[in-house]
């Protein structure tokens, strides 16, 4: 199947150590932040499994234009604003999906 231009946004967070678990909890409970944009396709939180404190975010937005009109919002940086106390740093890559394949077992 193909991906239909979703434009795909990763980014690479070093949680400060000990506020992980915190990181976690806001990020969940301010989620609808992102998948309530109309453009949003769902945003997903993975831990590194080879890096202490490093989390990835990815989202799929419809099409980069709209991510970016989101990424200048007063939402956005709402957003933002309440995860930065905790991150040391980080890292945004972008990228436009090309082929999506589903499991098995979806």
């Amino acid at each position: 199947m193909a991906g239909q231009n979703v434009f795909r946004v990763m980014l690479r967070m070093q949680i400060h150590p000990g506020m992980e678990r915190e990181f976690e909890e806001t990020w969940y409970a301010i989620g609808d932040g992102i998948t309530g944009h109309p453009a949003n396709l769902g945003q997903w939180l993975a831990k590194s499994a080879e890096e202490d404190g490093v989390y990835y975010v990815t989202s799929d937005w419809v099409d980069e234009p709209r991510f970016r009109e989101f990424e200048r919002s007063e939402r956005h940086l709402e957003h933002r604003t309440r995860l930065h106390p905790y991150r040391s740093g980080g890292s945004m890559t972008t990228m436009r999906v090309v082929y999506a394949m589903r499991g098995a077992r979806t």
